[in-house]
Protein backbone atom coordinates (compact mmCIF):
# COMPACT_ATOMS: atom_id res chain seq x y z
CA UNK A 1 0.00 0.00 0.00
CA UNK A 2 3.10 2.13 -0.51
CA UNK A 3 1.84 3.74 -3.11
CA UNK A 4 -1.24 5.12 -1.73
CA UNK A 5 -0.85 9.10 -1.27
CA UNK A 6 -1.34 10.17 2.77
CA UNK A 7 -1.78 13.77 3.53
CA UNK A 8 0.21 14.80 6.64
CA UNK A 9 -0.75 17.13 8.88
CA UNK A 10 2.03 20.24 8.84
CA UNK A 11 4.57 20.01 12.04
CA UNK A 12 3.02 24.12 13.85
CA UNK A 13 7.22 24.84 14.93
CA UNK A 14 8.31 24.46 11.55
CA UNK A 15 5.63 25.80 9.60
CA UNK A 16 6.07 29.06 11.78
CA UNK A 17 9.84 29.52 11.84
CA UNK A 18 9.04 28.91 8.10
CA UNK A 19 6.24 31.41 7.37
CA UNK A 20 8.19 34.00 9.83
CA UNK A 21 11.17 34.00 7.31
CA UNK A 22 8.81 33.97 4.34
CA UNK A 23 7.17 36.87 5.74
CA UNK A 24 10.32 38.73 6.59
CA UNK A 25 11.64 38.11 2.24
CA UNK A 26 7.98 39.38 1.06
CA UNK A 27 7.23 42.36 3.43
CA UNK A 28 10.84 43.87 4.73
CA UNK A 29 9.57 43.45 8.54
CA UNK A 30 9.10 40.74 10.86
CA UNK A 31 5.21 39.84 11.55
CA UNK A 32 3.60 39.93 14.96
CA UNK A 33 3.42 36.63 15.09
CA UNK A 34 2.03 33.68 13.30
CA UNK A 35 -1.84 32.00 14.00
CA UNK A 36 -3.04 28.79 13.12
CA UNK A 37 -6.60 27.64 12.40
CA UNK A 38 -7.82 24.00 11.39
CA UNK A 39 -10.26 22.30 9.03
CA UNK A 40 -12.64 20.28 9.95
CA UNK A 41 -14.16 16.90 9.00
CA UNK A 42 -18.15 16.62 9.93
CA UNK A 43 -18.70 13.10 10.87
CA UNK A 44 -22.58 13.31 10.63
CA UNK A 45 -25.20 16.43 10.36
CA UNK A 46 -24.78 17.56 7.05
CA UNK A 47 -27.12 20.20 5.56
CA UNK A 48 -28.31 20.77 9.23
CA UNK A 49 -26.91 23.92 10.08
CA UNK A 50 -28.78 26.21 7.99
CA UNK A 51 -32.26 24.57 8.92
CA UNK A 52 -31.51 25.18 12.89
CA UNK A 53 -30.22 21.72 13.56
CA UNK A 54 -27.60 19.62 14.60
CA UNK A 55 -24.01 18.41 13.47
CA UNK A 56 -20.75 16.80 15.16
CA UNK A 57 -18.14 17.55 13.72
CA UNK A 58 -14.21 17.55 14.95
CA UNK A 59 -11.26 20.06 13.91
CA UNK A 60 -8.57 18.37 11.73
CA UNK A 61 -4.84 18.50 12.34
CA UNK A 62 -4.52 19.93 9.27
CA UNK A 63 -4.31 23.69 9.46
CA UNK A 64 -3.99 26.56 7.40
CA UNK A 65 -1.35 29.24 9.00
CA UNK A 66 -1.03 33.15 8.49
CA UNK A 67 1.48 35.27 10.02
CA UNK A 68 0.19 39.37 10.21
CA UNK A 69 1.57 42.31 11.20
CA UNK A 70 -0.66 45.40 11.97
CA UNK A 71 0.09 48.46 9.75
CA UNK A 72 -1.28 52.03 10.93
CA UNK A 73 -2.08 53.44 7.45
CA UNK A 74 -5.21 51.33 6.25
CA UNK A 75 -3.55 49.45 3.73
CA UNK A 76 -3.69 45.62 3.00
CA UNK A 77 -1.58 43.56 1.47
CA UNK A 78 -2.44 40.25 1.41
CA UNK A 79 0.29 37.02 -0.02
CA UNK A 80 0.25 32.99 -0.21
CA UNK A 81 2.90 30.56 0.28
CA UNK A 82 0.78 28.66 -2.22
CA UNK A 83 -0.08 31.35 -4.93
CA UNK A 84 1.58 33.10 -6.87
CA UNK A 85 -1.05 35.72 -7.40
CA UNK A 86 -1.12 38.39 -3.84
CA UNK A 87 -3.57 41.47 -3.78
CA UNK A 88 -3.13 44.74 -2.56
CA UNK A 89 -5.55 47.55 -1.66
CA UNK A 90 -6.99 49.74 0.89
CA UNK A 91 -9.42 48.40 3.58
CA UNK A 92 -12.20 50.96 2.66
CA UNK A 93 -11.80 49.33 -1.09
CA UNK A 94 -13.22 46.00 0.70
CA UNK A 95 -17.09 44.93 0.10
CA UNK A 96 -19.15 42.52 -1.37
CA UNK A 97 -17.22 40.61 -4.58
CA UNK A 98 -13.92 42.83 -3.40
CA UNK A 99 -11.50 41.69 -4.01
CA UNK A 100 -12.13 38.74 -6.06
CA UNK A 101 -10.96 34.97 -5.11
CA UNK A 102 -9.02 33.87 -1.98
CA UNK A 103 -7.90 37.20 -0.81
CA UNK A 104 -11.73 37.88 -0.29
CA UNK A 105 -11.49 35.33 3.01
CA UNK A 106 -8.53 37.42 4.23
CA UNK A 107 -10.19 40.85 3.72
CA UNK A 108 -13.24 39.97 4.34
CA UNK A 109 -12.64 39.15 8.07
CA UNK A 110 -11.16 42.52 8.47
CA UNK A 111 -14.30 44.34 6.57
CA UNK A 112 -16.66 42.27 8.61
CA UNK A 113 -15.02 43.36 12.02
CA UNK A 114 -15.08 47.08 10.51
CA UNK A 115 -16.97 48.64 13.46
CA UNK A 116 -15.03 47.66 15.56
CA UNK A 117 -12.13 48.44 14.56
CA UNK A 118 -9.40 51.42 15.01
CA UNK A 119 -9.54 53.92 11.72
CA UNK A 120 -6.00 53.81 9.89
CA UNK A 121 -6.02 49.76 10.85
CA UNK A 122 -4.42 48.11 7.83
CA UNK A 123 -2.30 44.17 7.70
CA UNK A 124 -0.02 42.28 6.08
CA UNK A 125 -1.16 38.53 5.74
CA UNK A 126 1.19 35.80 4.56
CA UNK A 127 -1.01 32.68 4.09
CA UNK A 128 -0.06 29.02 4.33
CA UNK A 129 -2.63 26.50 3.62
CA UNK A 130 -1.98 23.11 4.77
CA UNK A 131 -5.90 21.79 4.87
CA UNK A 132 -6.27 20.34 1.10
CA UNK A 133 -8.13 22.34 -1.30
CA UNK A 134 -11.20 21.76 -2.98
CA UNK A 135 -11.91 18.57 -0.68
CA UNK A 136 -14.83 19.57 1.76
CA UNK A 137 -12.75 20.06 4.56
CA UNK A 138 -13.08 23.68 4.98
CA UNK A 139 -10.11 25.55 3.60
CA UNK A 140 -11.98 28.11 3.42
CA UNK A 141 -13.19 28.72 6.89
CA UNK A 142 -9.71 27.78 8.22
CA UNK A 143 -7.91 31.04 5.85
CA UNK A 144 -10.66 32.88 7.37
CA UNK A 145 -10.51 32.34 11.54
CA UNK A 146 -6.41 32.34 11.08
CA UNK A 147 -6.39 35.81 10.53
CA UNK A 148 -9.96 36.01 12.22
CA UNK A 149 -7.69 35.56 15.48
CA UNK A 150 -4.91 37.51 14.49
CA UNK A 151 -6.42 40.61 14.71
CA UNK A 152 -8.56 39.34 17.77
CA UNK A 153 -4.74 38.95 19.54
CA UNK A 154 -3.43 41.97 17.82
CA UNK A 155 -5.88 44.68 17.90
CA UNK A 156 -6.62 46.37 21.45
CA UNK A 157 -10.29 46.39 22.34
CA UNK A 158 -11.20 43.21 20.82
CA UNK A 159 -9.87 40.90 23.15
CA UNK A 160 -13.74 40.40 24.50
CA UNK A 161 -15.01 39.61 21.37
CA UNK A 162 -16.00 36.23 21.75
CA UNK A 163 -15.51 33.19 19.61
CA UNK A 164 -19.36 33.02 18.82
CA UNK A 165 -19.19 36.90 17.22
CA UNK A 166 -16.00 36.12 15.79
CA UNK A 167 -17.36 33.37 14.31
CA UNK A 168 -20.36 35.01 12.96
CA UNK A 169 -17.60 37.71 11.42
CA UNK A 170 -16.31 34.87 9.54
CA UNK A 171 -19.25 33.76 7.84
CA UNK A 172 -20.26 37.03 7.14
CA UNK A 173 -16.89 37.51 5.60
CA UNK A 174 -17.25 34.01 3.44
CA UNK A 175 -21.05 34.95 2.09
CA UNK A 176 -20.76 38.66 1.96
CA UNK A 177 -17.65 39.86 0.40
CA UNK A 178 -16.01 35.78 -0.95
CA UNK A 179 -19.64 35.09 -2.71
CA UNK A 180 -19.42 31.57 -0.80
CA UNK A 181 -23.00 30.60 0.58
CA UNK A 182 -22.02 28.59 3.95
CA UNK A 183 -23.96 28.28 7.27
CA UNK A 184 -22.28 28.45 10.42
CA UNK A 185 -20.67 25.19 11.43
CA UNK A 186 -17.26 25.46 9.98
CA UNK A 187 -16.46 28.52 11.25
CA UNK A 188 -17.49 27.49 14.90
CA UNK A 189 -15.31 24.44 15.29
CA UNK A 190 -12.36 25.82 13.79
CA UNK A 191 -12.94 28.15 16.61
CA UNK A 192 -14.27 26.59 19.15
CA UNK A 193 -13.18 23.07 19.17
CA UNK A 194 -11.48 21.17 21.89
CA UNK A 195 -9.01 18.55 21.32
CA UNK A 196 -9.60 15.03 21.40
CA UNK A 197 -13.49 15.59 21.29
CA UNK A 198 -16.33 16.23 18.40
CA UNK A 199 -18.13 19.30 19.18
CA UNK A 200 -22.06 18.83 18.94
CA UNK A 201 -23.56 21.71 17.85
CA UNK A 202 -26.89 23.22 18.01
CA UNK A 203 -27.37 25.79 15.63
CA UNK A 204 -30.44 26.96 16.57
CA UNK A 205 -29.22 27.73 20.01
CA UNK A 206 -26.12 28.43 18.83
CA UNK A 207 -24.44 26.46 21.10
CA UNK A 208 -21.42 24.11 21.56
CA UNK A 209 -21.81 20.78 22.96
CA UNK A 210 -17.64 19.18 23.33
CA UNK A 211 -18.25 15.27 22.92
CA UNK A 212 -15.54 12.89 23.80
CA UNK A 213 -13.94 10.21 21.03
CA UNK A 214 -14.58 6.98 22.74
CA UNK A 215 -13.17 4.56 20.28
CA UNK A 216 -10.00 4.53 20.37
CA UNK A 217 -9.46 1.38 18.43
CA UNK A 218 -10.88 2.80 15.02
CA UNK A 219 -9.35 5.69 13.24
CA UNK A 220 -11.77 8.42 10.62
CA UNK A 221 -10.17 7.84 7.60
CA UNK A 222 -10.88 10.65 5.33
CA UNK A 223 -11.02 9.97 1.36
CA UNK A 224 -10.41 13.33 -0.51
CA UNK A 225 -12.05 12.00 -3.54
CA UNK A 226 -10.08 15.04 -5.89
CA UNK A 227 -13.10 15.83 -7.35
CA UNK A 228 -13.59 19.63 -7.25
CA UNK A 229 -15.92 21.12 -4.46
CA UNK A 230 -17.00 24.25 -4.46
CA UNK A 231 -19.94 26.00 -2.21
CA UNK A 232 -20.02 29.14 -4.81
CA UNK A 233 -21.34 27.21 -7.59
CA UNK A 234 -24.96 27.42 -6.79
CA UNK A 235 -25.85 23.64 -5.84
CA UNK A 236 -25.04 24.98 -2.21
CA UNK A 237 -27.27 27.81 -2.23
CA UNK A 238 -29.98 25.68 -4.30
CA UNK A 239 -30.64 23.32 -1.49
CA UNK A 240 -30.70 26.01 1.33
CA UNK A 241 -33.34 27.88 -1.01
CA UNK A 242 -35.48 24.55 -0.63
CA UNK A 243 -35.26 24.33 2.21
CA UNK A 244 -36.40 28.02 3.79
CA UNK A 245 -39.17 27.80 1.43
CA UNK A 246 -40.56 24.64 2.45
CA UNK A 247 -40.16 26.00 6.59
CA UNK A 248 -42.40 28.79 4.93
CA UNK A 249 -44.67 26.51 3.71
CA UNK A 250 -45.07 24.48 6.89
CA UNK A 251 -45.22 27.80 8.87
CA UNK A 252 -42.11 26.51 10.96
CA UNK A 253 -38.99 29.25 11.59
CA UNK A 254 -36.80 26.18 10.68
CA UNK A 255 -37.23 22.60 9.66
CA UNK A 256 -36.00 21.94 13.25
CA UNK A 257 -39.27 22.05 14.55
CA UNK A 258 -40.92 19.88 12.19
CA UNK A 259 -41.63 16.38 14.73
CA UNK A 260 -40.02 13.74 12.56
CA UNK A 261 -43.35 11.54 13.61
CA UNK A 262 -45.09 13.95 11.43
CA UNK A 263 -43.25 13.52 7.82
CA UNK A 264 -45.72 11.22 6.74
CA UNK A 265 -48.89 13.42 7.76
CA UNK A 266 -50.68 14.41 4.80
CA UNK A 267 -50.93 18.13 5.91
CA UNK A 268 -47.39 17.84 5.32
CA UNK A 269 -46.99 16.23 2.27
CA UNK A 270 -50.18 19.07 1.30
CA UNK A 271 -47.98 21.59 2.16
CA UNK A 272 -44.80 20.94 0.42
CA UNK A 273 -46.73 19.50 -2.39
CA UNK A 274 -45.69 22.80 -4.02
CA UNK A 275 -42.09 23.29 -3.14
CA UNK A 276 -39.85 21.70 -5.90
CA UNK A 277 -38.08 18.57 -4.09
CA UNK A 278 -39.55 19.76 -1.08
CA UNK A 279 -40.85 16.74 0.80
CA UNK A 280 -37.04 14.43 -0.12
CA UNK A 281 -35.50 17.49 1.19
CA UNK A 282 -37.23 18.13 4.59
CA UNK A 283 -37.19 14.42 4.53
CA UNK A 284 -33.02 14.43 4.90
CA UNK A 285 -33.03 17.57 7.38
CA UNK A 286 -35.63 15.65 9.83
CA UNK A 287 -33.83 12.52 9.91
CA UNK A 288 -30.62 13.88 9.54
CA UNK A 289 -31.07 15.62 13.41
CA UNK A 290 -32.06 12.22 14.41
CA UNK A 291 -28.96 10.23 13.57
CA UNK A 292 -26.61 13.24 14.88
CA UNK A 293 -28.12 12.73 18.05
CA UNK A 294 -28.70 9.10 17.88
CA UNK A 295 -24.58 8.72 17.48
CA UNK A 296 -24.09 10.79 20.34
CA UNK A 297 -25.82 8.32 21.98
CA UNK A 298 -23.85 5.49 20.44
CA UNK A 299 -20.35 6.98 21.17
CA UNK A 300 -21.24 7.32 25.32
CA UNK A 301 -21.92 3.39 24.39
CA UNK A 302 -18.92 3.15 22.90
CA UNK A 303 -21.28 1.13 20.44
CA UNK A 304 -18.62 1.88 16.87
CA UNK A 305 -21.66 -0.65 14.99
CA UNK A 306 -23.94 1.60 15.51
CA UNK A 307 -21.35 4.59 15.02
CA UNK A 308 -20.49 3.09 11.28
CA UNK A 309 -24.64 2.40 10.84
CA UNK A 310 -25.30 6.00 11.33
CA UNK A 311 -23.02 7.16 9.59
CA UNK A 312 -24.10 5.16 6.56
CA UNK A 313 -27.57 5.95 6.94
CA UNK A 314 -26.56 9.89 6.56
CA UNK A 315 -24.94 9.08 3.26
CA UNK A 316 -27.81 7.29 1.97
CA UNK A 317 -30.17 10.08 2.60
CA UNK A 318 -27.72 12.77 0.94
CA UNK A 319 -27.44 10.63 -1.84
CA UNK A 320 -30.59 10.10 -2.56
CA UNK A 321 -32.89 12.93 -0.44
CA UNK A 322 -30.82 15.94 -0.87
CA UNK A 323 -29.13 14.67 -3.62
CA UNK A 324 -25.62 15.83 -2.95
CA UNK A 325 -23.65 12.74 -3.83
CA UNK A 326 -21.64 12.04 -7.26
CA UNK A 327 -19.83 9.47 -8.68
CA UNK A 328 -16.90 9.76 -7.10
CA UNK A 329 -18.17 9.91 -3.53
CA UNK A 330 -20.25 7.08 -4.24
CA UNK A 331 -17.59 4.78 -5.30
CA UNK A 332 -15.11 5.94 -2.19
CA UNK A 333 -18.33 4.61 0.24
CA UNK A 334 -19.41 1.52 -1.63
CA UNK A 335 -15.30 0.24 -1.47
CA UNK A 336 -14.63 1.47 2.14
CA UNK A 337 -17.91 -0.45 3.00
CA UNK A 338 -16.75 -3.71 0.83
CA UNK A 339 -13.40 -3.37 2.43
CA UNK A 340 -14.76 -3.85 5.90
CA UNK A 341 -15.43 -0.09 6.88
CA UNK A 342 -18.56 -0.29 10.04
CA UNK A 343 -19.61 2.99 8.10
CA UNK A 344 -19.18 5.22 5.60
CA UNK A 345 -20.68 8.70 3.89
CA UNK A 346 -20.10 11.72 1.97
CA UNK A 347 -18.70 14.59 4.20
CA UNK A 348 -18.99 18.68 3.81
CA UNK A 349 -21.59 20.44 1.51
CA UNK A 350 -21.21 17.71 -1.51
CA UNK A 351 -20.47 17.69 -5.44
CA UNK A 352 -17.23 16.40 -4.94
CA UNK A 353 -14.88 16.39 -1.72
CA UNK A 354 -13.94 13.83 0.76
CA UNK A 355 -15.73 10.84 1.63
CA UNK A 356 -15.07 9.44 5.19
CA UNK A 357 -15.11 5.79 6.66
CA UNK A 358 -14.93 4.41 10.32
CA UNK A 359 -12.19 1.81 10.33
CA UNK A 360 -10.86 -0.18 12.38
CA UNK A 361 -7.01 0.64 13.23
CA UNK A 362 -5.90 -2.26 12.09
CA UNK A 363 -7.10 -1.77 8.64
CA UNK A 364 -6.92 1.95 8.00
CA UNK A 365 -4.38 0.89 4.91
CA UNK A 366 -6.58 -2.23 3.78
CA UNK A 367 -9.93 0.07 3.19
CA UNK A 368 -7.60 2.66 1.69
CA UNK A 369 -6.01 0.55 -0.58
CA UNK A 370 -9.33 -1.09 -1.66
CA UNK A 371 -10.66 2.62 -2.16
CA UNK A 372 -7.66 3.60 -3.99
CA UNK A 373 -8.20 0.61 -6.58
CA UNK A 374 -11.84 0.84 -7.04
CA UNK A 375 -11.02 4.47 -8.06
CA UNK A 376 -8.57 3.01 -10.65
CA UNK A 377 -11.23 0.20 -11.99
CA UNK A 378 -13.52 2.98 -12.58
CA UNK A 379 -10.93 5.20 -14.05
CA UNK A 380 -11.54 8.16 -11.83
CA UNK A 381 -8.51 10.47 -10.47
CA UNK A 382 -6.48 8.74 -7.68
CA UNK A 383 -7.40 9.50 -4.28
CA UNK A 384 -5.64 11.45 -1.44
CA UNK A 385 -6.36 9.88 2.25
CA UNK A 386 -5.89 11.37 5.88
CA UNK A 387 -6.64 10.42 9.45
CA UNK A 388 -8.31 12.78 10.97
CA UNK A 389 -7.64 12.55 14.76
CA UNK A 390 -10.08 15.58 16.49
CA UNK A 391 -7.51 17.86 17.28
CA UNK A 392 -7.30 21.82 18.66
CA UNK A 393 -8.43 24.44 17.77
CA UNK A 394 -7.59 28.13 16.14
CA UNK A 395 -4.92 30.14 18.13
CA UNK A 396 -1.35 31.84 18.01
CA UNK A 397 2.23 29.78 17.05
CA UNK A 398 4.72 32.84 16.80
CA UNK A 399 5.50 34.44 20.06
CA UNK A 400 3.77 37.39 21.04
CA UNK A 401 5.55 41.24 19.85
CA UNK A 402 7.81 42.84 21.69
CA UNK A 403 7.19 46.47 20.65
Amino acid sequence: MSNLTWLEPADDDTVAETLDQSFRRRFGVAPDGVWAAPGRVNLIGEHTDYNGGFALPLALPHRTYAAVRVRGDGVLRIASAQQPSSWQGRVEEVGPGRPEGWPAYVAGVVWALGDRLPDGLGLDVLVDGHVPLGAGLSSSAALSCSVGVAVRDLVRGLAGLSDADLAAACVRAENEVAGAATGGMDQTVSLRAVDEHLLLIDAREHSVLPVAWTLPGHEVLVVDTRAHHSLADGQYAARRHACESAATALGVGSLRELDPGRLEDADVRRALADVPDGMARVRHVVTENGRVLDLVGALQEQDAVLVGSLMTGSHESLRDDYEVSCRELDVAVTAALGAGALGARMTGGGFGGSAIALVDREDVELVAGAVAEAFADEGLTEPHFLEAAPSRPAGRLGPRPTG
